[in-house]
């Protein structure tokens, strides 16, 4: 098959990359032999169009350090990309976005899935300024109706959007086979990892302060380092959000400073280290769909704490870790003591490995090639 995928972030992208580039990549590693697959990114300063990890990039848009501004001659430039060159494909993915516009049905007929990696809701409000907030808010519930073709990664988003009857009625009154839930996966090579308790506490993931709940992590920290000194707190990952970040870091007192650590952006054999020697991993998201970084953390045999989301109830439910109170750093402080403490740590991860044991991406393509092959097939 010929795959078109709209792809709003990827490698190098000056915004730094999320679950949504690493779903992508990771699937199609598995893909890329057996289907010609183009990846329609939004242009970024110093992006060129060819070959990145085996796979076909064309960069559109305007380069820029306004996220803003990059989204929206994103999905302009992507909609008249689709409208020239759209029905060649076979088959058109696009990860879905409230802030990039594109409603692409109006410019080919071809298939068109869209995958959606959860919903924010009313957290914009929480996050942006009123008027942006509730283009955001409109955009999240008005798009989707106008596609017939789903791919969710979590169950609790599909409910939530069967709940409310309008779209059920609109979007998919011809039933579920139109409907795919495949989540996110790991690396094989995790599950084969030997763990060790380091000297660190580790957070994995995109630094978005507000999103990723950072600004919660660093005040339970404070707290916590009162109690374990000896115990760091590693943050590796890279994001739109780092100078904000650094700035509120110079906030803390001196020694709580010299004790958080700054990785940046990591993969391969330092993020597995850097997991398999943590002492346990913190998420303490606000928003989140399904967290790579939680499902690796977990096949690295690695205890999780998480902020008590809906999106996290599954590793709370099969013991894999423990909740906290979303946005509540002393909450979060408290379960972190606990937790060092804990005689049930090595067992959380063992449980947690075994949660995760049929997540490897290899499977995860299988699913996913499976239902594009399925919808080629009908159209």
């Amino acid at each position: 098959m010929r795959i078109l995928h709209l792809l709003y972030e990827s490698k190098g992208d000056y915004f730094g990359i999320g679950g949504v580039a690493t779903r992508a990549y990771e699937i199609y590693r598995y893909l890329r032999e057996r289907h010609d697959i183009t990846l329609l990114c939004k242009r970024y300063p110093g992006a060129e169009d060819g070959e990145i990890n085996g796979l076909k990039h064309i960069f559109v848009g305007a380069e820029s350090k306004s996220l803003t501004k990059t989204f929206l001659f994103y999905a302009r430039e992507a909609s008249r990309f689709v409208k020239r060159y759209g029905n060649s494909y076979d088959i058109i993915i696009e990860d879905f976005s409230p802030a990039i516009p594109t409603f692409l049905h109006a410019f080919t007929e071809k298939p068109i899935i869209l995958q959606v990696q959860g919903f924010t809701g009313h957290l914009y409000f929480r996050k942006y300024n009123p008027l942006y907030a509730f283009s955001l808010y409109t955009m999240e519930r008005v798009r989707p109706l106008f596609y017939k073709y789903f791919i969710f990664i979590n169950d609790s988003t599909v409910n939530r959007l069967l709940s409310r009857r309008f779209f059920c009625n609109v979007s998919m009154g011809k039933g579920r086979e139109n409907i795919k839930v495949i989540p996110n996966g790991i690396s094989p090579e995790l599950l084969t990892l030997s763990p060790e308790d380091g000297d660190y506490i580790l957070y994995l993931g995109r630094i978005d302060v507000y999103s990723k709940g950072l600004d919660t992590l660093i005040m339970a920290y404070r707290d916590f380092y009162n109690s374990f000194p000896e115990v760091k707190l590693v943050i590796a990952g890279d994001g739109r959000d780092r100078e904000k970040f650094n700035e509120m870091l110079k906030t803390l007192p001196d020694g709580v400073r010299r004790n958080i650590e700054l990785t940046g952006w990591v993969s391969g054999d330092q993020k597995a280290e850097l997991l398999r020697k943590a002492l346990f991993c913190v998420f303490p998201s606000r928003h989140e769909t399904q967290a790579i970084t939680a499902l690796e953390a977990m096949a690295c045999g690695k205890a999780v704490i998480v902020s008590d989301i809906p999106e996290f109830g599954y590793i709370v439910r099969e013991r894999a870790g423990i909740s906290f109170k979303c946005s509540n750093p002393v909450s979060l402080s408290r379960i972190m003591n606990d937790m060092v403490a804990s005689n049930e740590r090595q067992d959380m991860g063992l449980r947690g490995r075994h949660l995760v044991n049929d997540f490897t991406w290899d499977r995860i393509a299988n699913i996913y090639e499976d239902f594009l092959i399925t919808l080629f097939m009908r159209s």
